[in-house]
């Protein structure tokens, strides 16, 4: 793929969360695999059995158990001893990192060029940009905290960060975030992409989860680095005590996965690595492209490899991927959403 300059960034809310994709994934709420209970009182209902007013279920009553949580009709009538389980409420955090590094500006294409039937494919730059915002709203229509973050971008040590907001009104918050986010993506940061994300997480307090949505192309080194970062959060190793569940979104472009779909990208070429800038020369051929195949499923399943290593789930995502259907079909069959 060829980067070249985004032709459209988006510049409002609108267009970062259009009305009828909010439409869409307006009943969706985030989920934690995480048995915990918040340290704040929350709007959702927490996986952890305690004592708020919602009732769960039934359970036979063992030792030590409270005797105000007997159901005393069931003993009168079956002369046996059980407990009520109530739902406690929670205080739950969304976190999204999103990659604002210089490879994430490729990968647009025009309708004459895409081979779907559909219309133009954004950059992977405004493709992450808009699915963080489609996270963080799934999360501020629900009442959780969200903060959202960019690395690899301008700003210090390459990190932007938008501190947690709550409910619909933070709405333009996060997308003025994203919109200044978008615009500085291009510009080198020098800063390894594990230590940036590092730097996000061990901010970050609280239990929820954390999503970071990249294009990983960086060294093996760095994706584990990363990965471990993302798992520091949900060890509960953030600086603020954090116990999160950490997703990536692993974001290719079309022409990543099929470079024959790139204009241009035939015989002898040099090549520039936008993030190194190291070059190549090369002649593109079919056999060439064969092999490129082959080398860039190795670097998926080795990154997969390495975030389940880590405990974190990895997703791959093609910037066709309809941002709809990867909510409400793949994640929710993935379990970070319902």
């Amino acid at each position: 793929m060829l980067v070249s300059p985004i032709s459209k960034p988006p510049r409002s809310l609108d267009e970062l969360l259009p009305p009828a994709l909010a439409a869409k994934i307006d009943r969706l709420d985030v989920f934690s695999r995480k048995v915990f209970a918040g340290k704040l009182p929350g709007e959702r209902r927490s996986k952890r059995r305690g004592r708020s007013v919602e009732f769960d279920d039934f359970r036979n009553y063992a030792m030590g158990d409270d005797l105000r949580h007997i159901d005393w009709n069931i003993f009168a009538r079956f002369d046996r001893l059980v407990v009520k389980l109530f739902r406690e409420e929670e205080d739950m955090g969304v976190h999204v990192i999103v990659d604002a590094s210089p490879s994430m500006a490729a990968g647009e294409e025009t309708p004459r060029e895409a081979f779907s039937s559909g219309g133009p494919i954004p950059s992977k730059a405004v493709y992450a940009h808009q699915l963080a915002m489609a996270l963080a709203y799934i999360g501020l229509v629900r009442n959780n905290r969200v903060s959202v973050a960019s690395v690899g971008g301008t700003g210090n040590a390459g990190v932007r960060r938008l501190l947690p907001v709550r409910g619909r009104t933070s709405l333009r918050r996060v997308s003025d975030f994203l919109v200044e986010s978008v615009a500085g993506v291009g510009t080198r940061s020098g800063v390894p992409l594990g230590e940036s994300v590092r730097d996000v997480v061990r901010r970050l307090s609280g239990r929820g989860i954390i999503v970071f949505v990249s294009d990983l192309l960086a060294p093996a080194s760095e994706i584990d680095a990363t990965a471990r970062s993302l798992a520091l959060g949900g060890s509960g190793g953030g600086g603020g005590g954090a116990a999160l569940d950490a997703y990536i979104l692993h974001t290719l472009a079309p022409s990543e996965i099929d470079p024959s779909r790139t204009q241009g990208l035939v015989g002898d070429l040099r090549l520039t690595d936008v993030e190194s800038l190291l070059g190549l020369e090369m002649t593109i051929t079919p056999a060439s492209i064969a092999r490129y195949r082959q080398r860039l499923a190795a670097f998926v399943e080795d990154a997969r490899v390495t975030c389940r290593s880590r405990g974190v789930a990895h997703f791959l995502v093609p910037t066709d991927t309809p941002i709809d259907r990867l909510l409400v079909d793949s994640l929710r069959r993935g379990g970070m959403l319902r």
